[in-house]
């Protein structure tokens, strides 16, 4: 818990002289922010597969209901974002000022499980991008696509788990290289070269979601009878709406929020608008406008194209009645459905046209791959950039080039996602680096209402109704608990991963806080947090609420945890 005497100070008016003394520069408006963000819709190639294969025919209401949850979350953040006009890093940022006169750990949780939530774009994008390029260029069995040299056996963690060598990791790098090159350039020239990525990815977005609903290519049975699938001697078969399948359903919409929340992202550049108290707001709400239509429209195309799929190798089954091999299928069951590295070829002929056009359609989509990563790396290096001013990470994250782009946190940011582009297994660090998504949006959409309490006279460009606000509150709940069902759906130790991973902060906080920092925050930290020094408990007008939200929240994960059936 932090303490009045080391949290405040004799704190100034807050003034827009000291914002504009920042090193990040206001090049952009609200479009700016959106053709930045357009790389989120995207985000439905990551996991479409992952989806449609876990939870089955109704896996295109799992994204509707999710793009739908959240939309309404985005309210939230777009009043926290309008708070704090002088900061940069995205809504962890702003809702971490919420929670530090409460905790000093929790604040630095919040943006820690941000940042590492959307980090992994870069890794699983550039894998997934060189995946296509290598699936459109080779044959499946070509000794380029084969071939691997393995570094570190992981099957502790998740059997069959390993970090590894081999083409898409090679071309992946290639990629991720180019994309810094071009963030180096500062948020202006990314916001420029992310228009025109934009325009291009979204095509073939469109065009796969309109073609087969205009062509009527969408057999009833793809869809019915809506109910998530099952297993019996290592065949699919329709399943029922109990327990098991509550839990894939949660195991869906868990991963799924992972995109479809993902443009959030609009906010992250408030510091570098030219008018915030307008383009904050719009950056978000047109943002997300966009993303239901894709979120909504392309999953029902796929699954109406693809279906369920036919049984390419049956399963082996001992005689005992033990499956010791389940049944290999095509259609969204397919392996390479599954891990993401089909889908662009999947797409790629749904539109008809030939193989000139299908092979057209796939450069387009590498290019909407790309764009994702542009949008991921713009957020995610701003995240640690700020939390690095805010004093939550160490000072060298701080430095910004003569562009205004933070460069460190770009090198860290792409160091890290160096590592995880190793792994044999994209989904599993979706899954695992989801735990902290989640993990920040309950804490961020618990932030709108404790700012309403200690901040109820700041300024609020935009302020949300009162009842968005509640509903945010209870999406956070809801989220926890989808996390705690289906979580491990995607590998037993995905949960216990993703909790230990958001703990790693908390020796970085306090060395920051404590060893470079001498136990007290920034002066433009303490001037954010500054309420009335003449209030009791410091600015602490929420009193045990929020211990008591934290509290509920776990044992919301603990339950949820306990229920669920696999």
């Amino acid at each position: 818990m932090s303490s009045n005497a080391d949290v405040i100070g004799a704190a100034p008016v807050r003034s827009a002289s000291r914002a504009e003394s920042a090193s990040l520069h206001r090049k952009i408006d609200w479009t700016g922010a959106f053709w930045v963000a357009s790389g989120v819709p995207a985000l439905v190639l990551f996991s479409i597969g992952a989806i449609a294969a876990t939870v089955g025919k109704p896996s295109w209401m799992v994204w509707a209901l999710s793009i739908g949850f959240g939309f309404i979350q985005a309210f939230t953040y777009a009043e926290i974002a309008g708070l704090f006009p002088h900061k940069s890093g995205g809504a962890s940022v702003y809702g971490a000022v919420a929670w530090v006169r409460y905790s000093k750990i929790i604040a630095p949780v919040s943006v820690w499980c941000n940042w590492f939530a959307w980090s992994p774009v870069l890794a699983i994008g550039s894998g997934l991008a060189a995946g296509y390029i290598l699936g459109a260029l080779f044959p499946a069995d070509a000794a380029i696509n084969t071939w691997q040299l393995t570094l570190v056996d992981l099957s502790f963690i998740k059997s069959g788990l390993e970090l590894r060598i081999n083409a898409t990791f090679l071309v992946g790098v290639v990629l991720l290289l180019a994309v810094f090159g071009i963030q180096h350039g500062g948020i202006l020239r990314s916001a420029r070269t992310t228009m025109v990525l934009g325009v291009t990815a979204l095509i073939p977005l469109m065009l796969i979601a309109l073609v087969p609903l205009l062509s009527g290519d969408m057999p009833s049975t793809h869809f019915s009878p809506m109910v998530p699938i099952a297993y019996e001697n290592g065949l699919v078969v329709d399943g029922s709406w109990n327990m098991a399948g509550v839990t894939l359903m949660a195991g869906g919409l868990f991963i799924a929020a992972w995109s479809t929340y993902g443009f959030e992202t609009a906010v992250c550049y408030t510091r570098e608008f030219k008018d915030p108290k307008k383009d904050t707001f719009k950056a978000i709400f047109y943002s997300g406008l966009l993303c239901i239509v894709v979120f909504t429209l392309v999953p029902l195309a796929f699954q109406g194209h693809l279906g369920l799929g036919e049984v390419m190798t049956p399963p082996v089954v001992e005689a005992d009645g033990t499956v010791s091999t389940p049944a290999v299928y095509s259609g969204m069951l397919a392996p390479e459905v599954y891990s993401g590295m089909g889908v662009a070829n999947v797409m790629s002929h749904m539109v008809g046209g030939g193989e000139v056009v299908a092979n057209v359609l796939v450069v387009m989509l590498v290019l909407a791959v790309l764009l994702s990563i542009m949008t991921s790396m713009a957020g995610s290096s701003r995240t640690l950039y700020q939390a690095s001013v805010d004093g939550w990470l160490p000072r060298y994250l701080s430095h910004v080039n003569e562009h205004g782009a933070p460069t460190r946190a770009m090198w860290t940011d792409l160091g890290f996602n160096l590592i995880l582009l190793l792994m044999s297994d994209y989904v599993f660090v979706l899954a695992c680096s989801n735990v902290g998504y989640i993990m920040f949006n309950f804490l961020n959409l618990n932030s709108g209402w404790i700012h309403r309490i200690d901040r109820p006279d700041w300024e609020r460009p935009f302020k949300a109704p009162k009842i968005i606000l509640g509903i945010g509150v209870v999406l956070g709940f809801v989220n926890l608990a989808l996390m705690g069902l289906g979580a491990d759906i995607y590998g037993a130790g995905t949960l216990t991963a993703g909790l230990v991973f958001a703990s790693l902060i908390i020796p970085v906080f306090l060395y920051r806080h404590y060893v470079q920092d001498k136990g007290k925050f920034p002066d433009a930290m303490l001037e954010d947090m500054h309420l009335n020094d003449q209030l009791a408990e410091g600015g602490k007008r929420a009193g045990i609420l929020p211990y008591v939200t934290l509290a509920a929240g776990v044992a919301v994960v603990i339950i949820a945890h306990n229920m669920a059936v696999y």
